[in-house]
């Protein structure tokens, strides 16, 4: 009878002590499902703005001046002659690879009722010169549908945030008071260049044409944005774009 209840103790025992290790061995278990599900959800996130990261934009004003003075001249919008300043071209998305992804959202059709408070912004600071005149409306439809498709913004951020940029830089008040102004007089690109780093805080890529008489002008200036829409940065790549090293900045 003694070494019956010594075996029944010995064996409680053991069973006691094996449910303590398979406790411990399922509150491990879950804790390594813990981990690896917040390991799963902080990599995806990490990898979502990997994607974001290989993205940025080229803004870009155009000189109207020498957008008309050309062979193929151009065409005042319906609203009238637009103001003696740079205008808006875009705001286009571009990969760190150097390539321009276009038309990335055949769903999301341009819908001017959704920046109709910004239309008379539009009409100011981002206007067609293209023929045959029209009221911007055909060129933002197109800027959206071509490039803010691509982008991470919405169709009223895309517009907003460019309209914006615009208004912090001011490139032809950046030029002036360099002493570069639209007096069909020739200029440096290397001090077209200095002026706008100077102003702006960051390096410009210069585009140029050329005019009837086939001689260089002040075309374009790029710079480089976020992602986010909103801050200016250096550009990640380098871009190149034709123009001489001297170039006319001719009046409108």
């Amino acid at each position: 009878m003694k070494f019956i209840l010594i075996g029944l103790v010995i064996l409680q025992c053991t069973i006691s002590i094996y449910a303590a290790h398979s406790h411990s061995f399922l509150y491990y278990a879950e804790q390594v499902v813990e981990e690896e599900e917040s390991f799963v959800t902080a990599f995806a996130e990490e990898d979502a703005a990997d994607l974001n990261s290989d993205l940025f934009y080229y803004y870009v004003e155009q000189w109207p001046g020498s957008s008309c003075d050309t062979k193929k001249g151009c065409c005042y919008p319906t609203t009238g002659k637009p103001a003696t300043n740079f205008s808006i071209h875009g705001l286009w998305p571009t990969l760190l690879n150097g390539t321009w992804p276009e038309y990335c959202n055949p769903n999301t059709l341009h819908d001017e009722s959704k920046i109709s408070d910004l239309i008379e912004r539009l009409q100011s600071e981002w206007p067609t010169i293209s023929c045959p005149s029209s009221n911007g409306s055909k060129f933002w439809k197109h800027e959206w549908e071509k490039h803010g498709t691509c982008s991470i913004l919405d169709q009223y951020a895309y517009f907003e945030s460019t309209l914006n940029i615009k208004d912090r830089v001011n490139f032809l008040q950046v030029l002036e008071n360099a002493g570069i102004k639209p007096d069909g007089n020739v200029y440096e690109v290397g001090a077209i260049k200095e002026a706008i780093k100077a102003g702006v805080g960051v390096s410009p890529v210069i585009e140029c044409n050329a005019d009837a008489s086939k001689v260089s002008q002040l075309y374009q200036i790029y710079i480089c944005v976020h992602p986010n829409g909103k801050d200016i940065i250096e550009c990640p790549t380098t871009l190149k774009r034709n123009c001489n090293t001297t170039v006319e900045f001719p009046p409108f």
